[in-house]
């Protein structure tokens, strides 16, 4: 895993962003392991406390699970994956559809230019 890390927002939300991403996008999959904090601090040549505070928080949403002595894995529930999905994908339109009505449109005129841009793409 490498990344490029954004001075505006937290490092531990962006790797859990990054982790969320791989979740969602089948790079990792429900029930895999996760790297440790060890191995993943060495590998974006962080500090390890930013690597648990990034695990303590996907544990907190039940994003991961700890099974004692293994280490950490991907939660097994389909459900919590799609979820986090829809999120994603709901924080995406959010931000594109505030664009489009800074750039003077109207939510007719994005439905339609979506709409043409789906079309024009298959």
């Amino acid at each position: 895993m490498s990344m490029e890390f954004d001075n505006n927002l937290p490092i531990y939300l962006q790797i859990m962003n990054k982790i969320k991403r791989d979740i969602v996008t089948g790079t990792l999959k429900a029930g895999d392991k996760i790297p440790s904090v060890r191995e993943l601090a060495v590998e974006l040549q962080i500090n390890p406390n930013t690597i648990q505070r990034t695990f303590q928080e996907l544990e907190r949403e039940q994003i991961v699970e700890t099974r004692r002595g293994l280490g950490r894995y991907v939660t097994s529930e389909e459900a919590k994956i799609m979820n986090i999905k829809k999120e994603m994908a709901s924080e995406l339109l959010e931000g594109f559809i505030h664009g489009m009505k800074d750039l003077g449109f109207s939510e007719q005129e994005i439905v339609k230019l979506v709409s043409e841009s789906a079309t024009d793409k298959r």
